[in-house]
């Protein structure tokens, strides 16, 4: 009799697991919205550009803008979750995806496109709003593996928009009606079917019981940790919760933003202020939001430029997983200082290489230029000269090709004048992306959710979002500026040194907080300093 009532506890607490399970990744689908999102323009830009003969601070913008329309939501984003829940604003979130996705994907200028880039980066606020919801209804065991998996769905969904863009490359000249003219608009507009999926998915989940309780809706609450806690531990868990709201369950917006920025909690900002601008600058969206055009300053060609971009999602997915499964084991901080140390090598890496590559405008050249069916002609006024830096090669192409040519254009040429040992690059590419997957990309999620409790957590959350969309912002609007002007080389030498001293920092100020409750964490952190 024993045994079996031993048997089905298990059974009970593993369906339990699985109902967290099932909420957590239902609530991170959201991140596999924004990597889809994100993957898409880094292959869309390419032939938008050429379009809309963007120059390099408009291209920045089609990307940039998005961020900027992170940074108007998380004005918002801490009430709205206050006053209507998780799960609502998670709800409209999806709306807002799936809107940003028609008008992009049947843009007819560049303005149209920067509005529905804009709205979509207004929907970006799901990352921020997901790792909230995670991290107040996944258990403190597990919390740390629970708020990875929204960098785990970012990581799938730059995957899967790598490989479609890959196949729909390649299906140009095979397939009569796609064109240089029209792919872009294939690449934005399949993003409505996975934002209808996460819409109907999000019907499904229960509301933050966290909020619930801040609402007094304690046997609501009550419901939900049933579904998902031991048994056990739901009393306990809500009577430690209950009592770090209950003085606070009614403060305004203004009332918890004052708190946030009290001096009891200045040790905590602190913290998430370093962290957020480390996470944005190291480069990640440059790499992210620019794949194929990185790979291209490489020599490669644009078919090879796509398909080197599944790889790199790959590389992303292999690693957020041992970010998962690790995070719990070897710690937060530990996983933060080594991941940075591991990323400023691999920027060194990548700018050894860009440094020691050089160029070529010669006969060979541009016979191999032809044959990418590229206008060739045009090279001949460059004929004979040679090239130390990128930087000199694109200003020389844009004296002789317009803006409408040089997007598709630049690639090929580089690709056949290059001289470079691609290795160096091509290891710090992959070793950067598997590091920042495995450390400080989804670890920044987890410290977010876990030093802010739930009296503050509703603007804390979004103020830290915010430092690291300004300082991402800065990263995706400038790099083709960077490109243009600094050369790739200087460009990711910036980006190390970032990494370098974001190592320092964290590795002097980063508290260790795995296997603790949120409020354990805040009240140790406050008391600390």
């Amino acid at each position: 009799m024993i045994e079996t009532s031993t048997a089905d506890n298990a059974i009970t607490k593993t369906n339990k697991h699985i109902q967290a399970i099932k909420f957590s990744m239902i609530a991170a689908f959201g991140g596999f919205v924004f990597g889809l999102d994100a993957a898409n323009i880094s292959g869309a830009l390419r032939y938008v550009s050429s379009q809309f003969e963007l120059t390099s601070l408009q291209t920045g913008n089609v990307v940039g803008c998005a961020i900027v329309g992170v940074i108007l939501a998380l004005f918002f984003t801490g009430s709205l979750c206050q006053r209507f829940g998780r799960k609502k604003v998670l709800i409209g979130i999806s709306l807002t995806y799936s809107l940003s996705t028609v008008i992009s994907a049947f843009a007819v200028s560049y303005e149209m496109l920067v509005v529905g880039r804009f709205i979509g980066g207004v929907a970006f606020a799901s990352i921020t709003v997901s790792a909230m919801y995670i991290g107040e209804i996944a258990p403190a065991k597990q919390r740390g593996q629970f708020v990875s998996v929204n960098q785990l769905l970012i990581t799938l969904g730059s995957l899967c928009a790598f490989i479609i863009n890959y196949f729909l490359v390649k299906s140009i000249g095979n397939i009569e009606s796609l064109t240089d003219e029209n792919i872009w608009r294939l690449m934005l507009g399949f993003e409505i079917i996975p934002n209808i999926i996460w819409f109907s998915l999000l019907l499904t989940i229960p509301e933050s019981p966290r909020w619930l309780i801040s609402k007094q809706r304690d046997q609501e609450a009550q419901t939900v940790f049933e579904r998902i806690t031991e048994q056990d531990e739901v009393a306990p868990l809500m009577a430690e919760i209950k009592q770090t709201v209950k003085q606070d369950s009614s403060q305004s917006v203004m009332q918890q933003l004052k708190l946030l920025f009290s001096k009891p909690m200045r040790y905590l900002v602190l913290i998430a202020v370093c962290y957020a601008v480390v996470q944005g600058a190291t480069g990640m969206n440059a790499v992210l939001f620019y794949a194929p055009t990185v790979f291209e300053q490489i020599g490669m060609s644009v078919e090879n430029t796509f398909l080197q971009t599944i790889v790199l999602g790959s590389v992303s997915v292999l690693f957020t997983l041992v970010a998962i499964f690790t995070v719990e084991k070897l710690g937060r901080k530990a996983l933060t200082v080594i991941g940075l140390l591991l990323i400023t090598l691999a920027h060194v890496s990548i700018w050894y290489g860009f440094d020691n590559a050089s160029y070529v405008i010669n006969q060979p050249v541009i016979e191999k230029v032809a044959e990418q069916q590229v206008d060739a002609d045009k090279l001949l006024p460059l004929l004979g000269k040679h090239y130390q830096t990128d930087v000199e090669l694109k200003a020389d192409l844009a004296s002789v090709y317009t803006k409408k040519e040089l997007p598709l254009v630049s690639g090929a040429v580089i690709n056949a004048s290059i001289n470079i040992n691609p290795a160096f690059v091509l290891f710090g590419l992959f070793a950067f992306l598997a590091a920042f997957n495995m450390s400080i990309g989804p670890i920044m999620w987890v410290i977010f959710s876990e030093i802010f409790s739930s009296r503050v957590r509703s603007v804390a959350l979004p103020f830290a979002a915010l430092v690291q969309s300004i300082s991402s912002w800065s990263i995706q609007q400038f790099f083709p500026w960077q490109l243009e002007n600094m050369g790739a080389a200087n460009t990711f030498l910036y980006y190390g040194g970032v990494a370098f001293i974001g190592c320092i920092v964290m590795w002097l100020i980063l508290p260790e907080t795995k296997g603790k409750t949120i409020e354990a964490i805040e009240r140790d952190l406050v008391n600390a300093k």
